[in-house]
C-alpha cells in the first residue's frame, strides 16, 4: 500500500503528498469509530482509487501532536516575534518556549522587523538575542523588507516540518512571503486601534519552502500550561536545567530551597533576572491551576 504525508486538511478531505503527487483522500469510517482524527503532518497508509483520489487506511504513530494548531510530527517551531510593532516581549517568548519545549519540538527564535529598530532599541534586541543564544537557543534576526537573515533562515527548514508561531501582527506571513515570494500570502497591516494584527490565516496547511515543509498557522490560541506539572517546568528552561545540576537537593524547584544554584545564578547575573522571574511566575501559575476532574 502506498504511504504519504498529509499536507492539508479541509472540509473532510485529506490531501496526501507522495513523491511529488498529491492525492485527495477521505478517512475510513473506522477512524470516527476509534476517535482518530487524521492531522496535517501525519504519515499515513492509503489506498488509491485512481491517481487523484483515495482513502486513508492507517495513521502511523505520531512523535508529537499539537491541539491548537491541529498538527502532528512537528520537528521545529519558528517562534516569530517582532522587535517593534508589537514590541518584543521576553515574557510572551518564554511562554511560547516552555510550551514548545514541553512538546519536545525544537525552537528557533526569529526576531522580525529589525529594519524598524535603531539606537538603544536595536542594542536592546541584540542584548536579548545574546541572552537566548547563551541559553542554548538558535536566534535569527530578520527583516522581510531588507531581507536581512532570510538566506540564513532557509537552511534551517531543510527536511523539517516547521510551524511558524507567534502573536498576530509580528509578520509571520510577510516572512514566509520573503522566504518564498510566489506564495503571495495575505498580510494585514497592524490594527492601530487594537494594537495587534488581524488574523489572516484560516486553516492549517503544509507549504513547501526550500527543501522543507512549513505550516503557517493561526498561532497557539491557548498559551496556558494545562498539561505541565511543577516538576516539569525545570526541563522547559534549558539554561535553568543545566544550572539545576549544581543544586544541593534533587528535585529543587528553585524557590525556597537552600544552596540552590539557579537562585545564585540569578542573583549573580549569570542567569538573566527576567528568565528567573518568568520561571517563578509560571511555576506559581501551575501550582494555582484548578485541578481537572
Amino acid at each position: 500500500m502506498p504511504e504519504g504525508k498529509i499536507i492539508k486538511a479541509l472540509s473532510g478531505f485529506y490531501y496526501v503528498l507522495n513523491e511529488g503527487n498529491v492525492i485527495q483522500c477521505r478517512g475510513r469510517g473506522v477512524f470516527r469509530k476509534n476517535k482518530i482524527t487524521p492531522l496535517v503532518g501525519d504519515e499515513v497508509v492509503y489506498q488509491a482509487e485512481n491517481d487523484q483520489e483515495g482513502y486513508i487506511l492507517e495513521v502511523k504513530e505520531r512523535k508529537n501532536e499539537l491541539v491548537r494548531p491541529p498538527i502532528a510530527n512537528v520537528d521545529q517551531a519558528i517562534l516569530v516575534f517582532s522587535a517593534v510593532e508589537p514590541d518584543f516581549s521576553t515574557a510572551l517568548l518564554d511562554r511560547f518556549l516552555v510550551l514548545v519545549e514541553y512538546n519536545r519540538i525544537r525552537p528557533v527564535i526569529c526576531i522580525t522587523k529589525m529594519d524598524l529598530t535603531s539606537g538603544e532599541q536595536k542594542e536592546l534586541i541584540y542584548s536579548y538575542a545574546d541572552d537566548y543564544r547563551k541559553a542554548g537557543y538558535e536566534v535569527m534576526l530578520t527583516s522581510s523588507e531588507t531581507e536581512e537573515g532570510i538566506k540564513e533562515l532557509l537552511p534551517l527548514l531543510e527536511g523539517e516540518i516547521s510551524v511558524f508561531a507567534g502573536q498576530s501582527g509580528v509578520g509571520k506571513s510577510s516572512l514566509l512571503n520573503a522566504l518564498r515570494p510566489d506564495l503571495e500570502l495575505k498580510t494585514d497591516d497592524i490594527s492601530t486601534h487594537l494594537g495587534r494584527g488581524k488574523h489572516t490565516t484560516r486553516h492549517v496547511e503544509l507549504i513547501s519552502v526550500g527543501a522543507g515543509h512549513v505550516a503557517d498557522t493561526p498561532g497557539f490560541s491557548s498559551l496556558e500550561f494545562m498539561e505541565i506539572e511543577a516538576e516539569d517546568l525545570n526541563y522547559c528552561f534549558p539554561d535553568i536545567e543545566v544550572l539545576s545540576e549544581e543544586c544541593k537537593f534533587r528535585g529543587c524547584l528553585h524557590i525556597k530551597e537552600p544552596k540552590c544554584a539557579v537562585k545564585a545564578a540569578a542573583e549573580s547575573g549569570k542567569l538573566p533576572q527576567y528568565r528567573y522571574e518568568h520561571y517563578t511566575s509560571f511555576l506559581e501559575e501551575i501550582k494555582d491551576r484548578k485541578p481537572r476532574y
